[in-house]
């Protein structure tokens, strides 16, 4: 079949950009559609053209690198209304002969845009370092029975847990709210023991580099929840407002660090 591609093409984050129109031919139904692009840019390399910039790694659903939008809508989303997934995973058997999709970079200000389709999502980093990890020195590997987790918690934080950090999210808000990221990293290191050491001083810092870094505020509309592709539900962000709100009373530039031996 014969697909019709819409590209913006930006060279650099202060330059400006544009939708640029290709047309690929003889598209098998069985390829990605990261794949689709690598037979695009093979074929402007052999005219000499520059290939378009996107960025991927592991093309299997779980790095989160991969990341654009597809006629509006962050990893084409769309058109796969009976499952999750992510741009690496979405293949050509979801798309009709003739088809035309316009694809561009996510619209953020907290993700600039560094060439093509990529942008800088390390702003999602920052926030991690802010407080998304615990400070419990556990030494050896310890038995797993050690610290005894009822189930359905553990299960809420491998729920949790699952979120790639593709920025999905933010895209698809209009707010660029990255609540639904930050609130899936708060919920995970707190709903566990080892995570309530620095349980506020996380909710704090983590939200404090969230509106430091320019991401907006939660539209409530839960348009993130719609696109993630890895089903992270909006209840942790109420989760997070609660970890937050409890957070307040508590001075966490002054408060003693307890490290768990």
């Amino acid at each position: 079949m014969k697909i019709k591609l819409h590209i913006w093409r930006q060279s650099g984050p202060n330059d400006e950009g544009e939708f640029v129109s290709y047309e690929v031919e003889n598209v098998s139904t069985h390829w990605s559609f990261l794949e689709l692009l690598d037979v695009l840019n093979n074929q402007l390399i052999k005219k000499g053209e520059e290939p378009v910039t996107f960025e991927h790694d592991c093309r299997e659903g779980i790095c989160g690198s991969c990341g654009f939008m597809i006629n509006g809508v962050p990893h084409g989303r769309q058109y796969s209304p009976e499952g999750r997934t992510t741009v690496c995973q979405l293949h050509m058997y979801k798309f009709k002969d003739g088809d035309e999709l316009y694809l561009e970079p996510f619209r953020a200000k907290a993700f600039p845009v560094i060439k093509d389709l990529m942008v800088d999502r390390s702003a999602f980093d920052q926030i991690i370092a802010a407080g998304g990890y615990i400070t419990v020195k556990a030494g050896n590997a310890p038995d797993a029975d050690t610290i005894l987790i009822p189930k359905e918690v553990a299960n809420e934080a491998m729920n949790a847990a699952e979120c790639i950090g593709c920025g999905a999210c933010v895209a698809s808000c209009k707010n660029a709210s990255a609540m639904l990221f930050v609130s899936a990293k708060i919920s995970h290191l707190g709903l566990l023991p080892q995570g309530q050491i620095e349980r506020k001083r996380r909710a704090q810092r983590m939200i404090a580099k969230m509106d430091e870094l320019g991401f907006g505020n939660c539209t409530n509309q839960y348009e993130c929840e719609a696109v993630c592709p890895k089903g992270i539900r909006k209840d942790f962000i109420g989760r997070m407002n609660k970890d937050y709100i409890f957070s307040l009373n508590t001075n966490i530039e002054t408060e003693k660090e307890t490290i768990a031996i």
